[in-house]
């Protein structure tokens, strides 16, 4: 448990879709917490339910064909599932808001970006349509946009300055818990090192606490204070930020970093996980992971492990640690 206070509190949390193919288990039993200004990393391969996980604290899971199975999701006491339509249109974008992976699709290609960020103010705040485009010009500046730049539509925008303006709607209303899905994807290194940067700092001014959602090692490092490692839908390891680090445990987690190139090894090829990532609709028995792990057993095709805290605040599934 954190010393600080929890902000956001996941228990079980277990979300499915269901498919003409079969049913996803896109999260099974995910339990992580967040304090009052701390980032959470949530690592892991394409298809690792990251994406599902973010939505389903948003309570923006479609459903058809999607649905919430079980678990809390407790935001500042309270339960966000089950909460009405109109609760939850207080608390997004006011007290949690989203960055998507595209800034393109994110914004809306017919209204300039002024008015996008004050739609956003006027919705939450209730300032007449001058005070909130004051605003809006004003959270411009902040992310080191000219606000006079207010009148401009998306397409005049290079794609580092749109995830800057889908950055300024996300931070509009000062929320408590900005969720980042993958917010440099599309983004070439030298524009993703600008926008991580303004993250941070902007973090630390409006003391935002923040869900990094990524599959890259290097950001984790760089902004993160805890990590959840995910796969096939399963939090395999979830600790503080050193100890991944310095003492990873799990097989999958040993995989990823083996898979990072090191500049002080003279190496011919890096050491790539075998196989691929399940079909979502067709997990192995047991562990999902056990096709794929070097370590493992007849045992972990036939049980699936439960997690187990190899010491304060550190936890992994995996069958080796249960014995």
């Amino acid at each position: 448990m954190s010393k600080k206070e929890n902000l956001l509190e996941i228990k079980g949390l277990t979300i499915r879709y269901t498919t003409e193919e079969g049913t996803v288990k896109a999260v099974e039993n995910m339990s992580v917490e967040i304090a009052k200004g701390e980032t959470l990393g949530i690592v892991g391969e394409t298809g690792a339910g990251k994406t599902t996980t973010a939505l389903g604290i948003m309570q923006l899971i479609p459903n058809p064909p999607g649905k919430i199975e079980g678990g809390e999701i407790i935001f500042e006491g309270e339960n966000l599932i089950g909460k009405s339509a109109a609760q939850l249109r207080k608390i997004r974008g006011n007290k949690i808001s989203m960055i998507f992976q595209d800034p393109m699709t994110s914004l809306n290609p017919v209204m300039t970006v002024g008015e996008q960020i004050a739609e956003v103010i006027q919705l939450h705040e209730k300032k007449s349509a001058k005070e909130s485009m004051i605003k809006a010009q004003d959270m411009l500046e902040t992310v080191g946009i000219p606000g006079d730049r207010y009148k401009d539509y998306p397409h005049q925008f290079s794609g580092g300055m749109r995830q800057r303006v889908v950055i300024a709607i996300a931070l509009a209303c000062n929320p408590q818990l900005l969720i980042a899905d993958e917010p440099t994807t599309a983004l070439d290194v030298t524009i993703q090192a600008q926008v991580l940067n303004l993250m941070k700092k902007l973090k630390e001014e409006f003391e935002t606490s923040m869900i990094m959602i990524t599959h890259d090692l290097g950001i984790v490092a760089e902004i993160c204070d805890k990590v959840a490692i995910m796969y096939a839908g399963n939090v395999v390891e979830y600790t503080d930020r050193d100890t991944l680090f310095t003492s990873p445990k799990h097989p999958y987690t040993l995989g990823l970093f083996n898979s990072i190139p090191n500049i002080e090894e003279d190496e011919d090829k890096l050491k790539p996980i075998k196989g691929l990532m399940p079909d979502p609709t067709d997990l192995p028995s047991g562990c999902p992971f056990h096709p794929r792990c070097p370590k493992a057993t007849p045992e972990c095709a036939e049980r699936t492990p439960n997690p187990v805290a190899v010491k304060d605040g550190h936890v992994v599934s995996c069958l080796l640690f249960e014995k």
